[in-house]
């Protein structure tokens, strides 16, 4: 695994706002993981004793609701920090993180991550400001789910995976979701993602390939209401 001071991937993170000299003491002391698909990366209510940087992959961060399912809250992609709020609150996970496909990640230790919150403004700065970020997504999720119908949400989902990671060289999503995942990430039930994927399909917004989702018509899915 590469050093952390030449790693490309801490631009895309707080990471960036260590010093050289900060960077070479986190290079050594992590340790590097690879997660298999489908693995689960740490549970909810867990208590971590340092972050994840993911080099490579996305992972799902899932919370367990009251009747049993998992609610899909984001993704998490290469370049993105996992675990940063339960080390600064010093609190149990509130999210289970799981691999959707097979990931490179790279392990901190709580005690750097603590020394550089206490050192390094900039770095704490930064750190803050991704947790308000956080916040802020989840505000607009709450809103989303009390005033927009499911064909607006699934719509809005499929156009947010289409701009952050692109497609496939046969066009379709590069992420492979299940139509359960689907179903999770707007919060209804896996019977009526299916339906509504079905009219989509139907409107000729989408098409399948298998299991895959190519989307024809991104303007026409813009303008569902």
């Amino acid at each position: 695994m590469g050093k952390c001071e030449s790693c490309i991937i801490k631009q895309f993170n707080s990471l960036k706002n260590l010093s050289k000299e900060e960077l070479m003491r986190i290079s050594a002391c992590k340790t590097s993981k690879i997660i298999k698909k489908g693995d689960v990366i740490f549970e909810e209510g867990e208590m971590l004793n340092g972050v994840f940087c993911v080099r490579d992959g996305i992972c799902k961060l899932t919370k367990l609701s009251e009747n049993g399912k998992d609610q899909i809250i984001t993704l998490v992609v290469k370049g993105e920090l996992l675990g940063q709020r339960s080390i600064v609150s010093n609190e149990r996970t509130n999210l289970r993180a799981t691999a959707l496909n097979d990931m490179e990640l790279c392990f901190i230790p709580k005690t750097e991550i603590i020394r550089n919150l206490t050192k390094n403004s900039e770095f704490t700065f930064d750190v803050l400001k991704r947790m308000a970020l956080d916040l802020k997504e989840a505000d607009d999720i709450i809103v989303n789910m009390a005033q927009k119908s499911v064909r607006q949400r699934l719509a809005e989902a499929l156009i947010s995976i289409h701009s952050s990671f692109g497609t496939n060289p046969d066009g379709t999503l590069s992420i492979l979701l299940s139509r359960e995942d689907f179903a999770s990430i707007v919060g209804t039930a896996t019977e009526s993602a299916i339906r509504v994927l079905s009219q989509f399909k139907k409107e000729g917004l989408i098409s399948t390939i298998g299991k895959q989702i190519k989307i024809e018509n991104l303007e026409g899915l813009k303008r569902i209401e």
